[in-house]
This record gives C-alpha cells, structure tokens and sequence, in this order.
C-alpha cells in the first residue's frame, strides 16, 4: 500500500507526476531513495532538473464553449518548441480539458483530475517529454449572459491574444474590439477604471514636462487637462481611435451598434517576464564541469 504523503514528498523531491511517483513507490516498496533511482532510470525525472529554467516564450489560447470561454498562456523555454506541432496539439488539449471543468483559475486548473492524472501531471510529463520546461503561466475565465457576445482574436498564431465580452448581438463588433485591444493595447477600457494613483502620476509627468520646456506654472496647469485627454485617447480602449476607420473612436463604434464593452483580456506571451540572457561559452564550461 502506497503511502499518499510518501507520493507527496518524491512528487516534490523529483517533480515528477502523481500516477509516476505511485509506480515508482510501487515497484520500489516504499523507498523513497529506490523510487527516485527508478524515476531517474526512466528518465522521468528530467522535468525537475528543468524547475528553475526560465520559460518565458510559448502561446495563448482562446476556447469558448457556450457561454464560458477561456483565455490561457502555455509557455516554453524556445520559440522553436512553441511552433511545434506537438505543443500546439498540448496546448489544444488542456485548454478543452479546462474549459470543460469547473475550474476558474490557475490553482484549481492545475489540479483538474484526467485519466492520465492532474493537469499538472500532463504538463510535468509533457516537459519531461519535449526536453524544456513547459509552464501554464496564467488563465483567464468568463461566464457571459444570453444578451453577451464573446469576441477574440490571435494574432500570429497565439503570440497575442485578446478576449472580448460585449453587451449587444453584433460578433463582428465583438471581434473588431478583440484586434482593436491587440494592435493598441489599453489600460483601461474607460477612463472612470484608472485609478487615482495612475491619473495623478501621468498628470506630475505631465506637468513636469510642461514647466522643463519653460511654460509659466499658471499655464501649465491650464494645458494639463488637455494632454490628460491626449493620454486618455492612448490608454483607454473606448476613446482610441478605431483602427479599421480613424474618423471615429472605438466608443463611437459601439455605440452606432448598440454594444457596449464589458469585459477585455488581453495576454501577450512573455510580458513581464524578465527573459535570461545566456552566456553560451559560460553554459559550455558548465557542462564540461559537470
């Protein structure tokens, strides 16, 4: 009878997968020492050598199934992996697999029971598997109602992706919001959600540059809020200009349809991940020492 914290502690020791630290407890008796040496034999045990590796390339996906969609990012070490059938075909697995469960974020995704053991057990293998480290980085759930539309887009392949939630009947609004978020990015989707913090910051900035080009300080702060409405036009979705017609903003857009812009995810692989930079000769001597 295998003991559930002795499978706890070689999962942590060695990072292998659940149904894999079972067997290896199995076939070794309980001991731990054996079932790392019978991990190591089937070469199981390569994911945890890959832990600390920085994976900060990789894809997102969108699925939508009825009224839930799933926005999600897979990442690998290399852009080569992530171009490659194989994860592709992962990356299509686990977020059906997700969006098909009751799951709603990362923590409770990565623990998602299938037949071939948690989601985390899947990812832990496929790394062992591929030869990087494959990490799902971050999730994204929404639920809509039956006067919503979903809208998404991805662009080169998954590099981008962006999840729309609209009020309103129209897709193709739902969609042109999706590329619209893609191609500007935003940080709001109106004014009124900047905080108070970012507002007064960008306004100092702001005022700053007004005063070092010689402006007399009660002008400046006439000028301020008409370069605040400039940087409005930058970072709030809804008062970007439209993309597909620059005579007109994104609220205006909607409006004409009658939809309005709930909800917007955006994920783009790798944003504020800090990416290493190798020094191959320095990775070389390593190797030869080790």
């Amino acid at each position: 009878m295998v003991n559930p914290n002795d499978v706890k502690k070689l999962r942590e020791m060695t990072g292998s997968g659940v149904l894999d630290c079972r067997n290896a407890l199995e076939a070794t008796n309980n001991d731990i020492d054996k079932a790392i040496d019978w991990l190591r034999e089937r070469g199981i045990t390569k994911a945890a050598n890959k832990a600390e590796r920085i994976a900060a390339e990789g894809l997102c996906n969108i699925v939508i199934n009825g009224n839930k969609a799933l926005i999600l990012e897979l990442n690998s070490e290399t852009d080569f992996v992530a171009k490659n059938a194989e994860f592709k075909a992962f990356l299509d697995k686990i977020s059906n697999i997700i969006v098909n469960s009751a799951a709603n974020n990362l923590e409770a995704a990565l623990v998602i029971n299938t037949d071939e053991g948690s989601i985390n057990d899947l990812i832990t293998n496929f790394t062992a598997k591929i030869g990087e480290r494959i990490n799902l980085r971050r999730l994204t759930v929404i639920t809509k109602q039956d006067n919503e539309l979903f809208g998404s887009y991805l662009h080169m392949g998954g590099k981008i992706a962006v999840l729309t939630l609209i009020e309103g009947s129209n897709e193709e609004v739902a969609k042109d919001v999706a590329m619209q978020a893609a191609a500007m990015n935003f940080k709001a989707i109106r004014r009124e959600e900047l905080s108070q913090e970012e507002i007064e910051h960008e306004r100092g900035i702001l005022r700053e540059q007004a005063l070092n080009e010689g402006k007399p300080a009660d002008i400046v702060e006439k000028m301020l809020d008409g370069r605040m409405n400039k940087f409005y036009k930058e970072v709030c979705l809804e008062e970007q200009v439209f993309i597909k017609n620059n005579d007109i903003t994104i609220k205006q857009y909607t409006d004409s349809f009658n939809c309005k812009i709930k909800q917007v995810i955006r994920y783009e692989v790798g944003e504020g991940v800090e990416k290493r930079q190798d020094n191959f000769a320095e990775e070389v001597m390593n190797q030869i020492k080790n």
